[in-house]
């Protein structure tokens, strides 16, 4: 079934938005997708939600291009000369151990989530209990920060490590509902990160795997995507989403330098509590 560009826009806005807050891109284009009426289990939806994160990912990389490019650069000199291992050196390892497992994890259980997990009763749940992981996480950050013998710890003390662990999290995000940014940057508070680290290495792990992920399925799914949805509103849905997420990280970045993840943690509780009523009293089916 061909995709009404109404829909296709209103998807990329979405997109651009949730990819990068802790609230669940793939959760909400789950649940607004169905609202509309679409199959979301079938193989051209599934594709459309993977590829349409490729336009969210390309405004993080433009917009992190310096990071990354001097990450890039420390890391492949110091390959070549050990003098020259510093920071971005390690830092560079970071992303690419970090990125390791969501790559394993997610080939692995490929057909689990491209039909099991795809349930507004997965997206309910999973956005009430990782509210309360969030929850935590930042309560465990703001105790750190007041305590007068701790000290929340910046990028420069970032280990690989560090990296694995939160890579390990981020595997989590393969549930709809927990998100990707809200299971990285969970793991790195309880890393004793702070929140503006926490949410840029959110960023640094997530373009390795969405990359790579959206890329797969617009080789594997090309079929069904031209049979189905359609490449126009694929490549709408695309470009907007590059345009709401490149403003969307710009807002995210100052505010986490001043505020704490509380807004998003009621936001998900209330998001939850919503999917589950919607389901509930038969306004929506869960599959």
């Amino acid at each position: 079934m061909r995709m009404d560009w109404f829909i296709s826009i209103v998807l990329g806005i979405v997109e651009g938005i949730t990819e990068f807050l802790p609230v669940s891109s793939t959760g909400h284009l789950t649940i607004v997708e169905k609202l509309f009426g679409l199959s979301i289990d079938s193989a051209d939806v599934t594709a459309f939600t993977a590829i349409i994160q490729v336009g969210a990912i390309v405004a993080a990389i433009v917009y992190f291009w310096k990071d990354i490019v001097r990450l890039a650069v420390g890391w492949f000199m110091g390959l070549f000369n050990a003098s020259r291992r510093g920071t971005d050196y390690r830092l560079g390892w970071a992303v690419i151990v970090g990125s390791i497992p969501i790559g394993i994890v997610g080939l692995a259980l490929r057909s689990v989530i491209e039909t099991t997990l795809r349930s507004l009763w997965v997206v309910g749940v999973a956005l009430i209990v990782w509210s309360l992981v969030l929850w935590y996480a930042d309560h465990h950050s703001a105790r750190l920060a007041k305590a007068q013998r701790a000290h929340v710890r910046d990028e420069s003390t970032l280990t690989v490590v560090d990296a694995l662990i939160i890579g390990c999290t981020q595997c989590l995000a393969l549930v709809p509902g927990v998100s990707r940014s809200g299971a990285t940057i969970s793991a790195a508070l309880l890393r004793g990160i702070d929140r503006t680290t926490a949410t840029r290495w959110s960023f640094f792990l997530g373009i390795p795997a969405l990359t790579l992920s959206g890329l797969m399925q617009a080789a594997t799914a090309y079929h069904a995507i031209s049979t189905g949805i359609g490449w126009g509103p694929t490549a709408v849905a695309t470009l907007i989403s590059f345009v709401v997420a490149y403003a969307t990280i710009a807002w995210l970045l100052r505010f986490v330098s001043s505020h704490r993840f509380t807004v998003f943690i009621v936001y998900r509780i209330l998001a939850g509590l919503a999917v589950i009523a919607l389901i509930s009293f038969g306004i929506v089916q869960a599959v």
